[in-house]
């Protein structure tokens, strides 16, 4: 069962998106929130598998929350964030990317996108809406917008041809699954792997890997 806390000063949409994830036999929504401090203090105490955080809140953003979540202690396993925006280009987008998002969506998509972003999400799979995937990228390709611990050409040296590989295929979108099916792994020999690259590459994010690869030229930018 994956659980869920919902986070929206918006009472319609905090309704809507808890009654549309509840509905599905295999996600419990534990809790629910009105603004950014409730929304700490109910993930801090009921541990969910993912927050579904709107960007903008009273008391504390979402992109706030996200920071605090992302950067937790060994002692506090690290809460996965999918963010839910109006906006499909916002400047908070990109900063909640910074703070380790594990995922973005635009709260107008399609019913099943929102269930599907929250399981992959709570896969550990992130995920990013098809309508910011591009311009999130290109934006951030003009940024330097990541900390950076080598030079591109040094980090990408230090990725072994595997590494490089299943990079460019998370680039590509893909999830943990259909990159083991792409290369005839096993979905836990991927995880291993994209623990090494976000180790390497220094990013808190499978998310934060795929913008460094763009942002870098390991892989060709989209269009």
């Amino acid at each position: 069962m994956i659980r869920v806390l919902v986070a929206d000063d918006q009472p319609l949409v905090r309704a809507g998106v808890a009654a549309l994830l509840a509905a599905e036999d295999d996600i419990e929504v534990v809790a629910t929130a009105s603004d950014g401090l409730q929304a700490l203090e109910s993930a801090t105490s009921l541990q969910p598998d993912v927050a579904c955080l709107d960007v903008r809140m009273p008391g504390l953003s979402g992109i706030e929350v996200a920071r605090a979540l992302a950067g937790r202690g060994e002692d506090e396993p690290t809460i996965p964030v999918l963010i839910l925006t109006t906006f499909d280009i916002d400047e908070y987008v990109f900063e909640a990317l910074e703070a380790g998002a594990s995922g973005f969506l635009l709260k107008d998509a399609e019913p099943e996108e929102i269930v599907r972003a929250v399981r992959n999400v709570a896969a550990g799979n992130g995920t990013l809406d098809q309508a910011v995937t591009r311009r999130v990228l290109r934006e951030f390709s003009r940024r330097r917008a990541l900390q950076r611990v080598s030079t591109a050409t040094e980090a990408a040296d230090h990725l072994t041809p595997r590494e490089r590989e299943i990079l460019e295929l998370l680039a590509q979108g893909m999830s943990n699954d259909e990159i083991a099916e792409a290369l005839t792994v096993e979905v836990s020999t991927v995880k291993s792997h994209l623990v090494r690259i976000l180790t390497k590459l220094g990013v808190r994010s499978r998310l934060q890997a795929v913008v460094w690869a763009y942002q870098n030229k390991v892989v060709t930018p989209l269009d």
